[in-house]
């Protein structure tokens, strides 16, 4: 058995129509029509347009919406100059001959 459509009378006895898949769930309902007519012209708009009908996810929409934005890594700063390192005090030439070289002095005893 293929799909159908339904029409029916509701509570406030407006015309419905439902369509029903092949094992009797109903997969879709329409809005409330003043007659008869009206129903079957909201039946046959249906089946004139779902063939090209495209399909919107907004629940993609929303969710991605909802998200946080994807944080972007900060710019790096250029680095802070470093002060200049000390040189190491030159090392004064030694003075030769018999002056220049001190005998190494003893240690105090204790």
């Amino acid at each position: 058995m293929a799909a159908k459509f339904e029409i029916y009378k509701d509570k406030g006895n407006q015309f419905r129509f439902r369509l029903k898949a092949a094992n009797g769930e109903i997969i879709a309902t329409g809005e409330s029509y003043p007659d008869k007519k009206s129903a079957q012209k909201g039946i046959a708009s249906i089946q004139k347009s779902a063939p090209v009908a495209v399909v919107i996810d907004t629940t993609v929409e929303a969710a991605a919406a909802k998200k946080p934005a994807a944080k972007k890594p900060a710019a790096k700063k250029p680095a802070a100059k470093k002060p200049a390192a000390k040189k190491p005090a030159a090392k004064k030439p030694r003075a030769s001959g018999p002056a220049a070289k001190k005998p190494a002095e003893p240690k105090p005893a204790e």
